[in-house]
């Protein structure tokens, strides 16, 4: 395969860098993702670190131990890394800064539940008394049994009733530092309520709703409409509710919440204006516990690699935002002469996108329609017909644009005298090969010349192949559907090749909307993915990048896909090694969550098996295979 080279018209092969351009991975992948010497997606720790592994050697050894692809693989060391580097830039704004407070993070439990993430999680962020989060019983629950360290925050978020107060404030005795944040006024009497009852102290944190909006699409969590949070008079009556019970000095935490993927720094950087002043009319209230400004969660990934503010990226960086945190906060703290916080932020999406990578096989491929014509002019008796295919074997470079003007009138002209009966079928599909094969050879030739033409940009899509794989979109990428999120995807391997098809992505659902047709680009997004030929007898995969944020709570059941195989793996110089590895969901498994028995549904198969008077033999071979299929994969095989 050639490409064209940088100087007079020299042609050259296709290289890993021409892919790496291709597909932004150098844009989005932060070093954790490469392409190596053989073509293949490599990942890694950090940039430059010798603990790395080849995906597709992964996914080619995991297949030879009888786990197939759609599989999740988790790469545990990628969660240490970020979590030491949102710890590093913290600590290195606050030396900078000289800032008198410390740094404490938290981890939101509901942004990935799975126990080894979360259990991961607590360990690597021990060094850091690195904490978690939970906004709902269930979560705390599960919280208050891998949470280890005394010194790191269990932070109580969302709404209360008394069985969630009640183990929030038993699970302190555990030795952990629990906060529970009141999110509108009456958690307030309900904490102090139970807190006397049990007669267990209760260190209280308030979460303040600012009038600064977000931006990106989770905007709406900030702002005057937001759903949580105190109001401003709220706020100052929660404290005079305190100062009444004699408890001013167990409200230690003030908390605000911009929204997730916050994409533009000049909002983050108003809205913590807004919550320092805020946080200093409080100290000067009398509320000298108050001793943490958490800044909630918000920190962006740079999803489609543009590093701008679209809802996708980010245009800021880790350092940049750790940078702006200190230094608002201690510019508006020091101004009012209050003492500066411990800060606290809760960014969940930040620290968990990268590590996990869904590796998906190709099924089959929908070819899009090409310019072979299979008839000649002198086979065609209708004259609008000839003319077409005369139109069609004149385009030519030089006259693109006027030859597709030309093929949209033959195209309209050849289905209005059809819907009048004045063509037969058949020379109704000779036009619609012709108008097909004329889009397929003008596409082409603009690709050859290397030029854009805005009125020729919907043939990409028009004519682009479908790839079809064999996963589920609600699954496994819900937001992908739900809110038009863009992940990066390429082929994990064969990237030394040039890939030479343009295509959208579709899935085994039987559903028009689970497709994927906008993929990340250098500039926001672009309607197909480069891919290349899946070769005869041997699997083609794609990979799905910063997939471990959100996108495995949130899958649905549609069709009942359940989850796919999933692969803990660790890294170090001499390779990788899978930790842990769990079985994707059985057909069994799936019916049981909406009240089908196996057991029963086996014994119902079996009574119409009996009543159907069947041979024997096939009668045995019916209820072996409805026997093996429930204990089987919902994916194809």
């Amino acid at each position: 395969m050639t490409r064209e080279g940088d100087r007079g018209g020299e042609k050259r092969a296709w290289s890993n860098q021409d892919s790496a351009d291709c597909y932004g991975i150098e844009r989005w992948g932060r070093g954790h993702f490469s392409i190596n010497a053989a073509g293949n997606v490599q990942v890694a720790t950090r940039a430059n670190s010798n603990a790395t592994a080849d995906l597709h050697e992964v996914v080619e050894d995991l297949r030879n131990r009888g786990y197939r692809a759609p599989i999740l693989l988790r790469f545990s060391d990628i969660l240490r890394t970020r979590i030491e580097e949102l710890n590093q830039a913290f600590s290195s704004a606050i030396s900078d800064c000289s800032y008198q407070g410390s740094y404490r993070g938290v981890f939101p439990i509901k942004v990935n539940q799975a126990r080894t993430v979360v259990e991961e999680i607590v360990h690597f962020g021990r060094p850091f008394h690195y904490g978690l989060e939970a906004g709902s019983k269930a979560e705390l629950m599960a919280i208050l049994a891998v949470h280890k360290d005394p010194d790191a925050l269990i932070v109580c978020n969302g709404y209360k009733d008394d069985d969630y107060v009640e183990m929030a404030l038993l699970g302190g005795l555990l030795g952990a530092t629990v906060i529970l944040v009141v999110e509108k006024p009456s958690e307030l009497h309900r904490i102090h309520r139970i807190s006397e009852e049990l007669g267990i102290p209760a260190s209280y944190g308030i979460r303040v709703r600012i009038s600064t909006p977000g931006a990106g699409k989770w905007q709406l969590s900030g702002g005057d409409r937001s759903k949580f949070g105190l109001t401003a008079t709220e706020v100052l009556e929660a404290t005079e509710v305190l100062r009444s019970w004699g408890q001013l000095d167990n409200l230690h935490l003030m908390h605000f919440h911009l929204g997730s993927q916050v994409s533009a720094i000049r909002s983050i950087k108003k809205a913590l204006r807004e919550a320092a002043v805020l946080y200093s009319e409080l100290r000067k209230l009398g509320c000298s516990g108050l001793d943490h400004l958490d800044v909630g969660g918000g920190l962006g990934v740079d999803y489609d690699g543009s590093k701008t503010d679209s809802a996708c990226s980010t245009n800021y960086s880790m350092q940049e935002y750790a940078n702006d945190v200190v230094h608002e906060v201690m510019m508006v703290c020091e101004q009012a002469g209050v003492a500066h916080p411990n800060l606290v932020s809760e960014s969940g999406r930040a620290i968990s996108a990268y590590h996990s990578v869904l590796v998906v096989p190709v099924l089959e491929v929908s070819k899009a329609f090409g310019e072979d014509v299979q008839f000649t002019e002198n086979e065609l008796s209708e004259p609008l017909i000839r003319n077409f295919l005369q139109a069609f074997q004149s385009i030519e470079k030089s006259n693109v644009i006027e030859s597709y003007h030309d093929i949209l009138a033959f195209r309209d002209q050849v289905r209005e005298l059809f819907g009048l009966g004045h063509l037969s079928l058949e020379e109704r599909v000779r036009g619609d090969e012709l108008y097909w094969a004329s889009c397929a050879r003008i596409l082409r030739l603009v690709r050859e010349r290397g030029e854009d033409y805005d009125e020729l940009a919907e043939l990409e899509r028009l004519l682009c192949d479908t790839f079809v794989l064999n996963f589920s979109l609600f699954q496994s990428l819900p937001d992908s559907w739900a809110v038009d999120q863009i992940f990066p995807i390429l082929p994990i391997h064969r990237l030394g090749e040039e890939p030479t098809r343009r295509a959208i992505l579709a899935d085994i659902t039987c559903d028009s909307d689970g497709r994927i047709d906008r993929f990340a680009d250098q500039r926001g997004s672009k309607n197909v993915l480069e891919l290349h030929t899946p070769e005869e007898g041997k699997p083609y995969y794609l990979g799905f990048f910063l997939v471990g944020a959100y996108q495995e709570i949130l899958g649905d059941l549609h069709n009942l896909f359940g989850d796919t195989n999933t692969v803990h793996i660790s890294m170090h110089s001499g390779g990788y090694q899978f930790e842990d590895i769990f079985d994707g969901e059985t057909i069994s498994e799936v019916l049981s969550y909406l009240n089908y028995s196996p057991s029963q549904l086996e014994e119902a198969i079996e009574n119409r098996i009996a009543a159907s008077h069947m041979p024997p033999d096939v009668a045995d071979a019916l209820s072996t295979a409805y026997k093996k299929q429930l204990g089987g994969a919902t994916y194809l095989r």
